[in-house]
């Protein structure tokens, strides 16, 4: 199936119907996809990381969830399937997917379906409407970044681990100072006026500053293993975040580089992870930033504004903890059988 999940689109598979063994599912997503190939022309992929992503859905055996989502970001140019993170964005279809795929019964006027994040061991429930024992996608709630309006679909995630994954509220890293957070997705944040710039820039002018981005680069390779992501040269995270003052009445004016791309707009546990690390003390846009008594916090990005709720709390032994919760959209565009390029027979 496939799904607008948040600002991204995905193929939703069954574990079921994949293979069972990683090497060789992985190299049946990259022909499904159309990877390796800047266009994606001979598969479902959209040419760009937000339209080149899988969830694989399965029935949970935990007993306090009911769905495990693991989730796949699939290189565009490069052969490379990632497991690395996962992704608020297609989180938002996993539980309509569940319901559509009859892995939940609906329960009423509206669903709730706990998930398990096997990316990251976080949990998060999806609160959707299922009127007469079906999905409705219909509805009048818009996020920025997606055209036209759809069924709200709340979603609260509690993180698994600490939000600093150093245990320092600021690091230096590669000659910059950082705060690395994880609140559902690794980032790192900087300040956009370190590279010279207003935070105000759209993606293609960020992208086509061939030292900017060898820079911001460079920091996130050197900032992975201190994440505890080992060596991240061919992994997708962590993300990377400029930051500058808000302009639009937000806490936070932000561009996210992920990591070689430049996000039009901003995932939502990217956006959970921004807004807790901008309310601890000390951190790296803490000074710069605006958030709310009562949030939620607006975090700015190209296309609009993120309203991202968290609740950031810090434990008698110093450790910074976060919960989140947004309102998502997401919709179904088309169910059917998906015929994947035969394996390259090229002669080398």
């Amino acid at each position: 199936m496939l799904l607008r999940g948040g600002t991204s689109k995905g193929a939703y598979f069954l574990a079921e119907d994949l293979p069972s063994d990683p090497v060789e599912r992985d190299d049946l997503m990259l022909r499904i996809m159309g990877s390796p190939d800047p266009a994606q022309i001979d598969g479902l992929g959209g040419a760009h990381p937000l339209t080149s992503k899988v969830a694989i859905v399965s029935r949970s055996e935990r007993p306090d969830v009911d769905i495990d989502y693991l989730f796949l970001q699939i290189g565009v140019e490069s052969p490379t399937v990632s497991d690395a993170q996962t992704c608020g964005n297609l989180l938002a279809g996993v539980g309509p997917f569940a319901v559509e795929r009859g892995l939940v019964a609906p329960a009423g006027e509206r669903t709730t379906v706990r998930i398990h994040l096997v990316n990251t061991g976080d949990i998060a429930t999806a609160t959707f409407p299922t009127p007469a024992g079906r999905v409705d996608y219909t509805g009048d709630a818009s996020i920025d970044g997606v055209p036209g309006s759809a069924a709200p679909i709340r979603i609260e995630v509690s993180g698994g681990g600490r939000l600093l994954p150093t245990g320092n509220v600021a690091d230096e890293v590669d000659g910059h100072r950082v705060t690395l957070v994880e609140n559902g997705m690794p980032v790192v944040l900087l300040r956009a006026d370190e590279f010279g710039l207003t935070g105000q820039e759209s993606p293609a002018e960020l992208e086509g500053r061939a030292e900017l981005t060898a820079a911001i680069e460079d920091i996130r390779l050197a900032a992975g293993p201190l994440m505890g992501l080992g060596d991240v040269t061919e992994a997708s995270v962590p993300k990377m975040f400029l930051l500058s003052p808000p302009r639009s009445g937000g806490a936070i004016s932000t561009r996210a580089f992920i990591p070689s791309r430049v996000h039009t707009s901003i995932g939502m546990l990217m956006a959970a992870s921004v807004a807790a690390g901008i309310r601890i003390p000390g951190s790296v846009g803490w000074d710069i930033a605006s958030p709310p008594a009562g949030g939620p916090d607006g975090i700015e990005h190209p296309t609009g504004t993120f309203p991202a709720r968290v609740a950031v709390s810090r434990d008698d032994d110093g450790t910074w903890t976060a919960t989140s919760s947004s309102l998502r959209t997401a919709r179904k565009i088309f169910d059917g059988v998906v015929f994947p390029r035969p394996p390259d027979r090229t002669p080398r």
